[in-house]
């Protein structure tokens, strides 16, 4: 037998078991005896449900990964994708998503130009596309120690244990700026014009970045948008952790959420502890590690 062929009979067996083991979860079967029975660990099962929850049966399929065919992207191809994520939603591409991801874009990629790149590629890409919430940490823990603390204590595992006890997912969400290339740091070669957008995004526990990207104002109907493609995304009930801004606390908000609070619950942050909200510290790594510490190259 070629190596070729042994390398596409593994990873038809490997697409196989994966397949199995999420319809056993599934199905019922805890995670712990689905890697029992199929002879894995039980990071490795728990892994597959991510990737199933986020792109389903497809995603689970065997790609290539790593350098992309044919070399890196070519400044026109880069130029496209930036324009499609601005002005476009996954679900409207025929792609198995309803928020931008690293994934979503990675297969947006593969289906538009037969580029296969890993999510960490694609989050790179993205990053010095400038598609990364820009708002800077609010270092505020000694303008309300008791308030952090009791929220601390109190609010944050009350809502895990909700969460845990209705299978739902904790996100924690934010707005900020994105930007283009004249006068910013992040350039995407190939676009002539500058322009400018603004992005919103959830990130869970586990790191898993969902964002929206939009160039009007942050109003109702843009938030609004945002919690209608997070749920669906997400596959799971979504507990939302958000701070005060005035579009999150507005009565327009609560009274979609009520009317939606078997799908999403939205909970506030006290003020001054948005520096506990891990998107914020996302923000706040790239500007001061990355973005931050780049030249401009336009």
């Amino acid at each position: 037998m070629k190596i070729q062929d042994t390398r596409l009979l593994h990873s038809i067996e490997q697409e196989d078991l994966r397949s199995k083991a999420v319809k056993a979860v599934l199905d019922g079967t805890k995670q712990v005896e689905v890697a029992k029975n199929l002879g894995v660990t039980r990071q490795a099962v728990g892994k597959w449900m991510k990737t199933y929850r986020e792109g389903g049966e497809k995603a689970l399929k065997a790609k290539q990964r790593g350098r992309p065919k044919g070399g890196a992207l070519l400044p026109w191809q880069a130029a496209q994708i930036v324009k499609t994520v601005v002005d476009h939603y996954p679900d409207q591409l025929n792609l198995p998503f309803y928020l931008w991801t690293r994934e979503a874009v990675a297969q947006f990629m593969e289906n538009r130009f037969g580029i296969q790149l890993s999510i960490w590629s694609v989050g790179r890409y993205l990053a010095n596309w400038g598609f990364t919430p820009r708002r800077t940490v609010c270092h505020a823990f000694e303008k309300g120690p008791e308030e952090v603390g009791r929220w601390l204590k109190e609010e944050y595992p009350s809502i895990h244990k909700q969460a845990k006890r209705e299978k739902a997912r904790i996100f924690w969400g934010t707005i900020g700026n994105s930007y283009g290339r004249h006068g910013h740091m992040s350039v995407i070669p190939g676009i002539g014009q500058g322009f400018g957008c603004n992005m919103i995004s959830a990130i869970t526990n586990q790191g898993q970045l969902n964002f929206m990207v939009f160039k009007e104002r942050f109003r109702f109907d843009v938030f609004r948008e945002f919690l209608k493609r997070l749920a669906p995304q997400s596959k799971r009930k979504v507990f939302l952790i958000v701070d005060g801004h005035p579009v999150h606390c507005s009565t327009k908000i609560k009274n979609w959420a009520e009317k939606n609070v078997e799908h999403i619950h939205l909970f506030f942050l006290p003020g001054y502890i948005q520096v506990l909200n891990p998107d914020e510290m996302l923000n706040q790594d790239v500007n001061s590690n990355a973005v931050g510490r780049e030249r401009a190259r336009s």
